[in-house]
C-alpha cells in the first residue's frame, strides 16, 4: 500500500486519526460531516507518531470502531521521524517511465534513508523555465520507512479494520485548512506554515494547497515554556524549508488541534515567531452542523482532512 499524494477515490471510508493522545475518526460527504468521533488512547500504545503496541493498539481501535458504530474501512494518517517530504528540481520529463527513474534516482540524494527500505511516492508541485529558458519541474517526494508503515497496518488490520489508504496528516491538514480563513494578501506568492497541536506537534509548509515541507515537533504544546519552545522549532523548520527550490517567503502560522485552544500559548508563539498567528476553525470550510455538541471539534482537524482526500 502507497503512502500517496494523490486523491484516490474511496468514498465509503472513514478518516482515523491516530494521535498519541486519542483516537479520532471522521466521515466527510457533500461538504459536511457525515459522522465523527474521539476517544482517548492509553498512554504506551503510540509514542512521537509511532506504533509501540501493536496488540494494545489493535485492541482499542476494536472498541472504538464499536462502540462509535463505524464502518471498517479506514483511511490511515501517519506523522514521525520516519517520513520526509522533499522538494527537488528536475528538468520537464513528460514521458512516466523516465519521469519516475529521475526521480527516483534524485531522491536517493535527497533522502536520508535507504530507498530499499521505504515507501516512495511524489508528484509534480509546479512547472517553471529556467534563466536559459529550459523547462523545469518541481517535484515533492515523500518517503516512509517500510517498516514504520507495516507496524501500523499490522495494528490496524489486528483491529479488523481494512485500510484504504495512507495519508501524511501534513498533507490532511492542508486539505483541510488551506484557504479558509486566509489574509487577503496571501498567494502563490508567500508560504503557509499549518501547525498542528495534538499528540504529536506537526507542522506542514504549504503554497496554495500544496505541501511543500512537514515536520513533527520535539516540543509539547501543554508543558512549561512550550511557546518559546515550539516558536524555536517552527523557526528552524521555516529555515531549512527556505533552502529547498522555489521556496517562497511565510507570511503567517495558522495553528490547529487542541493545543490551538490555548489562547496563551498562541499569543506566546506569535510573540516569540514575529509572525502573524492565528488560530484556524477546526474544520476548516466543512459544514459541522451535524456534529454531536459533545465532540471536541479541535480533535477532528486531521480525520476530517484524511476524509476529505478519500472522498475527493
Amino acid at each position: 500500500m502507497k503512502v500517496s499524494l494523490r486523491k484516490n477515490s474511496s468514498g465509503g471510508s472513514i478518516g482515523l486519526d491516530i494521535d498519541g493522545r486519542y483516537l479520532a475518526a471522521a466521515q466527510v460527504g457533500h461538504g459536511r460531516v457525515v459522522r465523527a468521533a474521539s476517544q482517548e488512547l492509553p498512554t504506551g500504545l503510540v509514542r512521537d507518531g509511532e506504533v509501540v503496541d501493536r496488540d494494545a493498539l489493535a485492541n482499542a481501535l476494536k472498541s472504538f470502531v464499536q462502540a462509535a458504530g463505524l464502518p471498517k474501512s479506514v483511511r490511515l494518517g501517519v506523522a514521525n521521524q520516519q517520513i520526509v517530504v522533499r522538494v527537488i528540481e528536475l528538468p520537464r520529463i513528460e514521458d512516466a517511465k523516465q519521469r519516475d527513474a529521475a526521480v527516483r534516482f534524485q531522491a536517493a540524494d535527497a533522502i536520508a534513508m535507504p530507498l530499499e527500505e521505504t515507501v516512495l511516492d511524489y508528484q509534480v508541485a509546479s512547472y517553471t523555465q529556467a534563466p536559459d529558458g529550459s523547462a523545469r519541474m518541481q517535484v515533492v517526494v515523500v518517503a516512509a520507512r517500510r517498516s514504520m508503515i507495516e507496524g501500523l497496518l499490522e495494528a490496524v488490520k489486528k483491529a479488523g479494520l481494512k485500510p484504504a489508504g495512507i495519508d501524511l496528516d501534513a498533507f490532511a491538514l492542508v486539505r483541510v485548512l488551506a484557504g479558509v480563513g486566509a489574509a487577503e494578501s496571501s498567494s502563490e506568492e508567500s508560504a503557509t506554515v499549518y501547525c498542528h497541536l495534538g499528540g504529536v506537534s506537526n507542522i506542514a509548509v504549504a503554497v496554495g494547497t500544496t505541501c511543500l515541507f512537514t515536520r513533527p515537533l520535539a516540543s509539547v504544546w501543554d508543558e512549561a515554556d512550550a511557546g518559546a519552545q515550539l516558536a524555536d522549532e517552527i523557526r528552524l523548520s521555516i529555515d531549512y524549508y527556505m533552502t529547498q527550490p522555489q521556496a517562497k517567503p511565510v507570511s503567517e502560522v495558522v495553528l490547529s488541534g487542541p493545543g490551538s485552544s490555548d489562547g496563551t500559548l498562541v499569543e506566546n508563539l506569535g510573540v516569540h515567531l514575529g509572525l502573524p498567528a492565528r488560530v484556524a476553525a477546526p474544520l476548516g470550510g466543512v459544514d459541522v452542523a451535524g456534529l454531536d455538541g459533545a465532540e471536541d471539534p479541535h480533535r477532528l482537524t486531521v480525520a476530517v482532512g484524511l476524509a476529505m482526500g478519500a472522498a475527493a
